[in-house]
């Protein structure tokens, strides 16, 4: 029997209706800060919010509220709202209101599951979750992460090496300060200072660095990406997140692989040879070396999590993935290797998608505790 939620026009402020393998439990996604937007699931279809935009402004926010209205509006009423795990986001307060239980969802975990799920897939799958920013389960800095997805458990198989984020936030529009973290990193942190000098207080960050100042560690993708761009002096100071990788790709001609140009072990993947070779790098050959090496690097790692694992589906989410030179290069490696590649399609692999992934991850845990079966170890 067709449910209520048919009956509403996917219209006003729905952006994409999905079709569910089976029926799920009624929940509702709250999505994320970026992008924010909302999902929700009746028996076997899930309706997808447009996105209300970042909630760093009272215009935003009005639009989430306009939005949460609309998700709401869908029927039955929801039996558990999924939020994030940051608690200081809009949408986590917000999920407090609903009315009905909450579950916070790992950021990473939500961004599988948004891509796993679009396709239909329900089994094990091998996550590659690569962006800017998500909060871990101990609150570290997360988003270069290879996961193990199962439903709604998940294992943290491996990460990107550790890079500071001098300053915190502000490193994510000042690529300069990650390609200083990188110089650091690299034994070469007195070369900061002169290498920045235009920049604002370059003298000071070898030294916050030196003590660990305000200068948290990350394993993002993207702030990998804004190391690479601050060593290649593109857009060392960026008018909004995302700009100077969003040239760096644009400058790609064919990519190239530096064949010793990272290290693998117990799960980290390790560019630090990259990043030392793009120091004296011109830009065009920096751009090509970067794709093309981060491309095969990210491979090598999958690929050894698979044949310990013995699990050949792969699934794409986060952010970085809206870059096709990486995506297709990624998806052509892991191919040949005799992957099956799962890429988000009709949602965004960044945090316009997340809430999808909430929402099953929400919908597979009333199931859970319907049937009584704990989570697994």
């Amino acid at each position: 029997m067709a449910s209520p939620a048919r009956q509403i026009e996917p219209r006003q402020g729905i952006a994409a209706e999905i079709a569910l393998p089976r029926p799920l439990p009624p929940v509702i996604g709250m999505g994320a800060f970026l992008k924010a937007s909302l999902a929700v699931i009746d028996h076997d279809r899930a309706f997808v919010t447009e996105t209300a935009g970042d909630l760093s402004t009272l215009e935003a926010v009005e639009a989430y509220q306009a939005l949460l209205d609309i998700a709401l509006g869908v029927q039955p009423a929801p039996v558990l709202a999924a939020h994030d795990l940051h608690p200081d986001f809009h949408t986590t307060r917000q999920a407090a209101t609903i009315g009905c239980a909450t579950l916070a969802v790992q950021h990473h975990h939500a961004h599988i599951l948004a891509t796993q799920w679009e396709h239909g897939q329900s089994g094990p799958v091998l996550g590659l979750s690569l962006d800017g920013f998500g909060l871990g389960p101990d609150r570290e800095s997360w988003g270069g992460e290879l996961l193990l997805v199962d439903g709604a458990d998940y294992r943290r198989l491996g990460h990107f090496s550790l890079l500071a984020q001098p300053g915190g936030d502000i490193a994510a529009r000042q690529p300069w300060r990650m390609a200083a973290a990188a110089l650091h990193r690299l034994g070469r942190g007195d070369e900061i200072a002169a290498r920045f000098a235009s920049q604002p207080h370059a003298a000071l960050l070898g030294q916050m660095l030196d003590r660990g100042i305000n200068a948290p560690e990350t394993s993002s993708c993207g702030r990998l990406f804004d190391a690479a761009c601050g060593l290649l002096n593109l857009h060392p100071v960026a008018d909004f997140e995302g700009q100077a990788p969003m040239a760096l790709e644009a400058m790609v001609t064919v990519p190239d692989i530096m064949a010793e140009g990272w290290t693998l072990h117990d799960g980290v993947l390790d560019l630090s040879p990259l990043l030392a070779r793009l120091v004296d790098c011109d830009t065009v050959k920096g751009a090509n070396l970067f794709h093309g090496t981060l491309a095969a690097a990210i491979a090598d790692w999958t690929l050894a999590a698979a044949q310990a694992s013995g699990i050949r589906t792969v699934a794409f989410g986060g952010g970085c993935f809206l870059n096709w030179v990486l995506t297709t290069r990624l998806e052509t490696h892991l191919a040949a290797s005799g992957l099956k590649v799962l890429k988000p399609e009709r949602l965004s692999p960044g945090d316009a998608g997340l809430c999808f992934g909430q929402a099953i991850a929400a919908a597979l845990h009333v199931e859970r505790q319907t049937k009584g079966e704990p989570p697994c170890a």
